[in-house]
């Protein structure tokens, strides 16, 4: 099967089908996962966002057996249990459209990113939702200058998150995630909890353009995985290894969960 593939509510993407995610205007929410060998870390929070997403923005529940069983039937349709799957969901309110769309897996580079400070906050942020225009647009803006992504910041430069990233800072004592309206993703809600076992102390608070000398190592966190940060403008960060290596171990011995439902 050649990717990407695309189901909805089940049944192979058609020109008929292809009408509700086409006429919505952007309303909708979604979720992005890597898939390998048919399980997925953090399968809950997932589940756990699109219910919680689907709730606030058409009202009624999206059963997460629903959802596992919609993906599971595009990777078996796909033929593959390795992949970068997303579900994206749209109205109408009163029966939302599930969309599932199967790529070729995808894995954050391990090298060291550099970021490009935009003043742009997102709207409604604690929600994975469709109206990324400007995302996109300061991304592109970023890799025009020669930076992997943009980090988007508040006014008095406020940092609240990547683009499509988390971000966090290490102040030699503790991991700092911003304090500050942002998504969190699902990478970050597998990861924060873990630290403590490994000897990390994870803490909120306020992060300034301003106040970055205060932070010795900062690091990037999205479906793809985790990737250190070497500069954020002109302030450059060395890579701490000895901390890469703990986060990256504390992710990576998360457990799995099986997609398939049963």
């Amino acid at each position: 099967m050649t990717l990407p593939y695309v189901e909805i509510d089940g049944r192979p993407a058609d020109a008929e089908n292809l009408l509700v995610p086409a006429l919505t205007g952007g309303y909708g929410h979604f979720t992005a996962l890597q898939v390998r060998d048919g399980r997925v870390r953090g399968l809950a929070h997932h589940l756990a966002r699109l219910d919680e997403a689907n709730r606030e923005l058409f009202g009624p529940a999206l059963p997460g057996e629903r959802v596992r069983t919609l993906v599971a039937r595009a990777l078996d349709a796909a033929g593959t249990c390795d992949a970068a799957v997303r579900v994206y969901v749209y109205g109408p309110e009163d029966a939302p459209t599930v969309m599932v769309v199967v790529n070729e897996p995808a894995d954050m580079p391990s090298t060291a990113q550099s970021l490009l400070s935009v003043p742009y906050e997102r709207p409604v942020a604690h929600l994975k939702h469709l109206g990324g225009f400007a995302q996109a647009y300061y991304g592109r803006l970023a890799r025009r200058q020669g930076f992997a992504d943009a980090l988007l910041t508040g006014p008095g430069g406020v940092v609240a998150e990547g683009a499509i990233t988390n971000v966090a800072f290490w102040d030699g004592t503790s991991v700092v995630w911003p304090d500050r309206p942002a998504l969190v993703g699902v990478t970050m809600a597998v990861l924060e909890p873990r630290l403590a076992p490994y000897g990390l102390k994870s803490v909120r608070r306020q992060v300034t353009l301003a106040g970055l000398d205060a932070y010795s190592a900062a690091f990037v966190t999205n479906s793809r995985g985790i990737a250190p940060v070497g500069r954020i403008d002109e302030r450059e960060f060395a890579v701490d290894a000895e901390l890469m290596k703990v986060v990256w171990r504390a992710y990576e011995e998360a457990p799995w969960d099986v997609i398939h439902p049963g």
